[in-house]
């Protein structure tokens, strides 16, 4: 199902609690919520549409993919860019990295590790920050 957008920052700043396998309906609501939004966003955290849980998705090169518990375990290749966000104002500032490795559950939560680069990396970094509490 389609949900609002959130906007509270108090509601985004906080750590997201773990995804279980009974959170699995959030993924379908996230996957409705980001095709509904798809000319204006890559990507989407479970609080986003107000649910405190850690599960991203996004656009992996023209197919939604979801990831439960996503974790950065190495990165290399600082960079400066700006960003927005559907559930705040304008762009802000950020540092990114080039490559990332990601440890996650997919839908069945067995845990899978992969190196992303490039503007897939940089999405999934700006979606672990909201699971972070992190606002940018």
């Amino acid at each position: 199902m389609i949900q609002e957008i959130c906007k509270d920052e108090r509601f985004l700043a906080q750590k997201a609690e773990p995804a279980t396998p009974d959170d699995l309906p959030i993924a379908q609501d996230l996957i409705d919520t980001l095709t509904a939004h798809k000319d204006g966003c890559v990507g989407m955290a479970a609080n986003m549409i107000g649910v405190n849980k850690r599960i991203i998705i996004f656009d992996n090169e023209g197919a939604y993919q979801v990831m439960f518990n996503p974790v950065i375990v190495k990165q290399s290749g600082p960079y400066q860019t700006e960003e927005g966000c559907l559930s705040l104002t304008g762009r802000r500032p950020t540092k990114r990295w080039k490559s990332i490795k990601v440890q996650w559950q997919n839908e069945t939560f067995q845990t899978r590790l992969k190196t992303f680069t490039g503007w897939t990396a940089e999405i999934i970094q700006h979606e672990i920050d909201h699971c972070d509490g992190i606002l940018i």
